[in-house]
C-alpha cells in the first residue's frame, strides 16, 4: 500500500514545494521496496513546476483528476514527469480555478483511490498542498503523515501556535519542518506549537539552485559531500516514517552525525561559509 504524506503551510510562502522536492530526492527508497516517491503538485494556485521546467501541460494534475469516478481509472504514474534532478512529479497547470477543482476531486473517496492505487502498489505520494485550507481537509484526514513547513522566526511560529494544531484530528500524525535558522530550541517549539516531531531544513542555495536547474543534474551528492539540504531532508523523511536515524549536527558540518530521538530532531541549520539563499 502506498503511503500518503501531505505537505503544507499555514501562512506565507515558506518553501513547501522545495521541501517536497528535497524530500523526494532524499527519500529512503529502501523503506518502500526500492520504489521512488512521487511528488503531486496539488497547490490551489498551481503551475510552479510546469513553468519552472518548461514541461508539457499534459499529462498533469488535471489528467489525474479526470480519472476520478471512472470505473477503471488509470494509474497515477501515467501522469508523472521525470524532473532533471531525478525526481518524479505530477505537475499542476497554471490557473487557480482548474487546480482547485482538481484538488477537490482528489479529496473525494474516489480521488483518494486514484492517489493510493491498488493494494499491491508501493511507494510514497508526497502531496504538495501549498497553503492549507478547507479544500484539503479530507486529504489531511486520510494522510499517513502531515508535514507543516514554516520559517523559524518569531512571527511565523506565532502564526503556527495560533493555528490550533492540537484541535485537528490529524495532529498526532503531524510533524513540523523549520526552514532556515531558528532561535528557539526544538523542544520549546514542539511544546508551543503542539506537535511532537520537529525537524529543520537549512538554507542551502546550491541545492535549491540544483532543484531549479533545467539541466540534468545529480542532487544527492556533490563530489564527496552530501548537500546540507539533502542530508536534512533524508533525516526528515526517516522521522516521518518513524525510523530512528541520525542527522547532521549543526556544529560539526553535514558529514558529521548526531543521534536523533524518535520524538523530535535537533535543528540542523548547516550552511557553507558565504552561502546565502532560501527555499522557494
Amino acid at each position: 500500500m502506498r503511503r500518503l504524506v501531505v505537505l503544507g503551510s499555514v501562512t506565507g510562502a515558506p518553501g513547501v514545494t522545495t521541501a517536497a522536492l528535497a524530500l523526494a530526492a532524499a527519500w529512503p527508497t529502501e523503506m518502500d521496496g526500492g520504489v521512488r516517491p512521487v511528488v503531486v503538485e496539488a497547490d490551489g494556485s498551481g503551475g510552479d513546476l510546469l513553468v519552472r521546467f518548461g514541461l508539457s501541460p499534459s499529462p498533469s494534475l488535471l489528467d489525474v483528476a479526470a480519472m476520478v469516478g471512472q470505473r477503471y481509472p488509470g494509474s497515477l504514474l501515467g501522469a508523472v514527469h521525470e524532473l532533471p534532478f531525478g525526481v518524479r512529479a505530477v505537475v499542476a497547470v497554471p490557473g487557480r480555478g482548474p487546480c482547485r477543482e482538481a484538488v477537490r476531486l482528489l479529496a473525494t473517496e474516489s480521488g483518494l483511490r486514484v492517489l493510493m492505487g491498488e493494494g499491491s502498489d508501493r511507494g510514497t505520494v508526497l502531496l504538495d498542498a501549498g497553503r492549507l485550507g478547507e479544500d484539503v481537509e479530507p486529504l489531511l484526514a486520510r494522510a499517513d503523515r502531515v508535514l507543516l513547513v514554516a520559517r523559524g522566526g518569531a512571527e511565523p511560529l506565532t502564526h503556527m501556535s495560533m493555528y490550533g494544531l492540537g484541535d485537528r484530528s490529524w495532529s498526532e500524525r503531524a510533524a513540523l519542518a523549520l526552514v532556515g535558522p531558528c532561535p528557539y530550541a526544538p523542544d520549546e517549539v514542539a511544546k508551543t506549537v503542539g506537535v511532537a516531531r520537529v525537524g529543520s531544513l537549512p538554507w542551502d542555495a546550491r541545492a535549491v539552485a540544483a532543484i531549479s536547474d533545467t539541466r540534468r543534474t545529480a542532487l544527492r551528492t556533490r563530489r564527496w559531500r552530501t548537500p546540507p539540504l539533502v542530508a536534512a531532508a533524508r533525516a526528515m523523511a526517516q522521522l516521518l516514517i518513524g525510523e530512528e536515524t541520525q542527522m547532521p549536527s549543526a556544529d560539526r558540518g553535514a558529514d558529521a552525525v548526531a543521534p536523533v530521538g524518535s520524538e523530535w530532531v535537533r535543528a540542523a541549520t548547516v550552511r557553507s561559509p558565504g552561502e546565502k539563499g532560501a527555499l522557494s
